[in-house]
């Protein structure tokens, strides 16, 4: 957290997960289909493919006081450090899953690089949301399935399909308001979806 000339109080969102889970259509689906929050302008920076390169980001305004400064991470290998400096001075993150049964692997190790990053930070003074994103999928595996394979009951979650927006809104209001409480007021809330 911190502030900023104007006095607003301003917390550092990241969108973390595999290559191609979602974290994109996630980011972009709020920026362009939720009302009552105040937007600064989208940023990508992606490959002609529409990959991300480096970051997505986006500044959004929930309150006169509150900024949250948005942030995608690539999710490709060859983008591990970018990652972490990405990641520096974050003040909450959504763990963006890959449903597909193809991609537990992938999730697996992201999920793995991000514990890596952030130790025992992570969940605690740095909330996590977990979303599991694609349910609309044919080949996704069942939330039970996903939370157990990759280790995630301790963490608020939410089943998503960033494309249509479902569960999405859900999910961003839930970390900003265990940001907030922690960063704020110091207690965490811990609710799921």
């Amino acid at each position: 957290m911190r502030k900023d000339a104007e006095g607003r109080h301003r917390f550092k969102i990241v969108f973390y997960g595999p290559s191609l889970c979602g974290k994109t259509t996630t980011l972009g689906w709020l920026y362009h289909k939720v009302d009552g929050l105040e937007k600064g302008k989208f940023t990508q920076l992606a490959d002609p493919h529409g990959r991300t390169l480096f970051f997505d980001f986006a500044p959004m305004q929930a309150t006169t006081g509150v900024v949250f400064d948005v942030y995608t991470t690539a999710g490709q290998e060859r983008h591990k450090h970018q990652r972490k400096i990405v990641i520096q001075g974050v003040d909450g993150i959504l763990f963006v899953v890959d449903s597909s049964s193809d991609q537990i692997q992938e999730n697996l190790e992201s999920f793995e690089e991000l514990t890596g990053h952030l130790g025992e930070e992570l969940g605690t003074t740095i909330p996590l949301v977990i979303t599991l994103n694609k349910r609309d999928v044919e080949n996704a595996l069942t939330r039970s399935e996903l939370v157990e394979k990759l280790s995630l009951s301790k963490f608020p979650i939410y089943e998503t399909v960033a494309t249509t927006g479902i569960g999405i809104k859900r999910a961003f209001q839930s970390l900003a308001r265990e940001i907030l409480m922690i960063q704020l007021y110091g207690t965490k809330t811990s609710q799921s979806g």
